[in-house]
């Protein structure tokens, strides 16, 4: 009886371990461009954040940023669904005032100025499916240049009064503020 017990439960046991392994998670490879977030304040032990944008981070590798984010046609700010921008507060975006919320954040990449454009679609993906009637509200910002960045990058800063969103891609950057 006793043998008929131990068989038993190690032949249970076996079946478990097979089982469990046949159906193991699997997991995809990293993401070619991962998502990241930039907030401000940028410091972590500040849990107040007033502005955050979710978005993905390209990489160039060789191409063109022309190519990627061609001139007079909407962007979506990165790779994979439209950057995803949170205002904590309600915010002027150039003369508008925009409430606080969840919108999608786009771009339309231009020589000398890009516009920026606010947007109140969400889980859009890419520029695909832009629909301008939904802007909440448009900027237009000067290009700048800087030194070269490979991958596609988002930060803040503080300065005169604004809050200002800075992109860059390549040697283009641009500076988008929010006031308070």
């Amino acid at each position: 009886m006793k043998k008929t017990t131990v068989f038993t439960s190690l032949a249970f046991v076996f079946v478990m371990l097979l089982s469990t392994s046949v159906s193991a998670q699997k997991f995809s490879k990293l993401d070619k461009s991962p998502m990241d977030a930039a907030a401000f304040p940028s410091d972590y032990k500040d849990a107040n954040k007033d502005i955050k944008i979710i978005y993905s981070r390209p990489q160039l590798n060789g191409r063109d940023l022309a190519t990627l984010a061609p001139n007079g046609k909407v962007w979506r700010v990165g790779a994979n669904e439209a950057a995803e921008l949170t205002l904590f507060s309600d915010m002027k975006f150039g003369d508008t005032t925009v409430k606080a919320g969840t919108y999608t954040f786009y771009l339309i990449p231009n020589e000398n100025e890009w516009t920026a454009i606010i947007n109140k679609d969400l889980n859009v993906w890419g520029s695909y499916f832009y629909k301008e009637a939904n802007d909440v509200a448009r900027l237009s910002v000067p290009v700048t240049s800087g030194d070269d960045l490979d991958a596609f990058s988002i930060a803040f800063d503080e300065a005169d009064g604004a809050i200002n969103m800075h992109l860059g891609w390549g040697t283009t950057r641009i500076a988008v503020p929010f006031v308070k």
